[in-house]
């Protein structure tokens, strides 16, 4: 455009002028001066000819139009290369990498459904560098100004790479954790020596892809049996009966969803004596609600979400836990009975990843009654049903605490929830870390491969925040992976914030 503004003459004289002080074109070469013209397609990134490949997707794409119209929703504005706030891209402000960036994976998965990348396409070996450091924060989807969602699309990358290539021990110990966790979980004793016996952890670690730097989550007593009732389901349930003869309020019935983590590697904390989950029965109990545990149906093990299966590209997998958890919680949905979870990866995942898996109305109904504890409490407090000074909370010993937010938190917009809860407990000044993704991600952290990266992005900000809050500052995170980066990287102790609540609490029941 210079030269239509200035004119032929002076477009020549400023030409003139460059060249003689830049007289090898070192000094931005083809930009001003000598320009390629602006038609010329063979500088696009559709080039004349371009043409993707249909692909047989484990997922619905549907929305976007397919798979390759989903990937070419990145028009390269970079705004992913920020390093200032928000979640996105937590690889590359580890790394710094262009390669490792929500844009660098999108242009190389343009090239891969372009044919560009050979015959193997998105089960290539570059698709698979490409891929390798994302780790699903879903920040993407939120922050990228045209909602590019490289989360969802690394799940389809996995299930078309693993499926040519084959899985690792490494992918089925952590896919196939919730299906034998019913039965591990009684070797827990065993398991956990791993982490005490010197030696054990690096002697495991070529086998298992566990890296011996890590300590691994604790095998815990289960408040799910296998049968799919709880310790204290019983007491519950006898009274939830006994009121109703007085008057039972069905429309204050919900159901608390327990996942896999939740259920097995969550123990007592050091000021509370139960865990999350039980905390957040408790809450529900003492704010009026009439609290029914969903397990698994009598004689099964306990509902899943199918978010291990998806982390290792076994959609096929997740599909099958997918339909068993929507068919257990169908007449609940249907009843317009609020499902409240715990974990933000698994909750969230009935929200989004059951969509793209089996979409459909029934699928859509359960989205649509999924929250997250904090959400329901806030969500009744705005729609008159739920009045906070109920919980009769009371200051806590601590009078700050340091909140971080679990990536999906974040990306579904639920911090505000969180942080409105937070302040609902008297004389608590609540200060929310500005971080990215804490490089934990489910089983990413734990694998030796991926455990130096890890721990980059949980010093980039969240880590140095912990570290530096007093002793007595409440450190919170409602994520299990983030808890568990949070001692792993500043040994300090991160609870739930259904903990905080339930320690705030006037009167404590009994959870045994």
């Amino acid at each position: 455009w210079i030269a239509p503004f200035f004119g032929p003459r002076l477009t020549t004289a400023l030409g003139e002028i460059k060249t003689l002080f830049d007289p090898k074109g070192l000094m931005n070469p083809g930009k001003i001066v000598n320009p390629p013209k602006q038609d010329d397609r063979s500088l696009f990134r559709f080039k004349p000819g371009y043409e993707t490949e249909k692909l047989n997707t484990a997922l619905d794409w549907s929305e976007f139009g397919g798979f390759a119209p989903a990937v070419e929703m990145c028009n390269n504005n970079g705004h992913c290369r920020k390093f200032d706030a928000g979640t996105m891209c937590p690889s590359y402000r580890a790394t710094g990498d262009e390669r490792h960036l929500t844009r660098g994976r999108a242009n190389t998965l343009r090239l891969a459904v372009s044919g560009q990348l050979g015959a193997d396409g998105l089960a290539s070996e570059a698709v698979k560098e490409a891929m390798d450091l994302c780790v699903g924060c879903k920040g993407c989807k939120r922050e990228c100004p045209t909602g590019v969602d490289m989360a969802k699309m690394k799940v389809e990358f996995l299930h078309q790479y693993k499926r040519r290539h084959g899985h690792t021990l490494h992918d089925k110990l952590v896919a196939y954790m919730p299906r034998y966790a019913p039965y591990a979980w009684t070797f827990g004793w065993l398991i956990n020596l791993r982490n005490v016996i010197p030696g054990v952890a690096a002697m495991t670690e070529k086998l298992t892809g566990f890296s011996a730097k890590r300590r691994l989550p604790l095998w815990r007593r289960p408040l799910l049996s296998s049968v799919g009732t709880a310790r204290w389901q019983k007491a519950m349930r006898a009274a939830k009966f006994a009121g109703e003869e007085a008057g039972y309020d069905a429309s204050r019935d919900v159901v608390l969803w327990v996942d896999t983590f939740s259920n097995y590697f969550e123990g007592p904390g050091r000021d509370f004596p139960g865990t999350s989950a039980e905390a957040a029965a408790i809450v529900l109990h003492k704010a009026g609600y009439n609290v029914d545990i969903i397990g698994g149906a009598t004689g099964e093990r306990p509902l899943c979400c199918g978010r291990t299966f998806l982390a290792t590209g076994m959609v096929d997998e997740a599909k099958k836990e997918a339909r068993r958890t929507i068919a257990a919680l169908r007449p609940y949905v249907e009843r317009g009975v609020p499902i409240i979870g715990l974990e933000p990866s698994c909750l969230l995942t009935l929200r989004d990843e059951f969509k793209s898996m089996l979409p459909g109305e029934e699928t859509d109904d359960l989205a649509k009654r999924a929250f997250l504890l904090e959400e329901f409490l806030v969500a009744e407090k705005k729609a008159g049903r739920f009045d906070p000074a109920r919980l009769e909370l009371k200051p806590l010993d601590s009078t700050e605490a340091l909140l971080h937010g679990h990536c999906h938190q974040k990306a579904f917009g639920a911090m505000s929830a969180v942080e409105e809860v937070m302040s609902w407990v008297p004389d608590l000044k609540v200060t929310t870390v500005e971080s990215s993704c804490c490089g934990m991600a489910g089983a990413f952290g734990y694998e030796a491969e991926h455990h130096e990266v890890s721990m980059k992005m949980g010093e980039l900000s969240l880590l140095p925040a912990v570290r530096n809050a007093d002793a007595k500052t409440m450190i919170v995170a409602d994520g299990t992976s983030c808890r568990h980066q949070i001692a792993d990287g500043a040994q300090r102790e991160a609870i739930h914030v259904a903990v905080v609540l339930a320690q705030a609490m006037v009167k404590m029941v009994a959870t045994k």
